[in-house]
């Protein structure tokens, strides 16, 4: 006896139709997944907003330490003045990069022919002058207490900072700023070392007192705004 019954085709139906819908999600989560890496990207690439006003603040403190008129010393024309303290304060709080760019734009505005630096000068001649070497010294102070800075606050305890800084400004002042001034003294005033060393010594002292200064203005920023150097991971997706 022959059965007539139609056969029923509903599971492929539902087969195809959980196909597509698994086919729709996979879609969806790849379009997702890919605009997840663009943004990713281009918050990897974007600029930083906090970096840039950052910067344009310090680059603003180190020209108001220049502006501030210098107390003459000796007979070379290299006054005392703030700068090395706006200097030191600016890698300690920004770290080596955004410190190093502070730095870097400040010394660019004078060159190009802002009266920037000490007693009002600017232009490159000043690197042929007396203060040259301590104007070279700038940048690299920045980037190698900023680098300090960096290490310190990121991976040491809170009450070490004081010390920790405290050391590493006074090794940059000795045997950066201090260094490449004695230098800049011998080649542009063509000074014999020891004489350029009696020239350089009578600013030491003050620029000591300058970086415990700059230490404790630091370590109550990054205690104060915890995010300038160590920021909060983001979470996973």
């Amino acid at each position: 006896m022959t059965d007539n019954t139609p056969v029923r085709h509903e599971p492929a139906q539902t087969t195809t139709a959980t196909r597509d819908r698994a086919e729709s999600s996979a879609t969806t989560t790849g379009q997702a997944s890919r605009a997840g890496d663009r943004g990713a990207g281009q918050q990897t690439h974007g600029v930083d907003a906090q970096s840039v006003a950052l910067v344009a603040v310090f680059t603003a403190l180190l020209v108001a330490a220049a502006v501030v008129p210098g107390i003459p010393v000796g007979g070379f024309g290299v006054p005392i003045t703030l700068q090395t303290l706006a200097v030191v304060l600016t890698g300690l709080v920004l770290g080596p990069l955004r410190g190093g760019l502070a730095v870097a734009l400040y010394l660019l505005l004078g060159f190009v022919g802002l009266p920037v630096f000490s007693r009002g000068q600017s232009g490159l001649q000043v690197l042929s002058g007396p203060t040259a070497g301590y104007l070279v010294s700038f940048l690299v102070a920045a980037l190698v207490v900023g680098v300090a800075a960096r290490v310190v606050v990121r991976r040491t305890n809170r009450s070490l900072w004081v010390p920790l800084l405290l050391l590493a400004s006074f090794a940059t002042t000795v045997a950066v700023v201090h260094a490449l001034g004695v230098v800049g003294l011998m080649v542009n005033l063509r000074l014999p070392l020891s004489a350029a060393i009696s020239a350089d010594l009578p600013f030491l002292p003050g620029d000591l007192v300058k970086d415990v200064v700059a230490v404790v203005a630091a370590v109550a920023v990054h205690r104060a705004f915890p995010d300038v150097l160590v920021r909060p991971r983001r979470p996973s997706a």
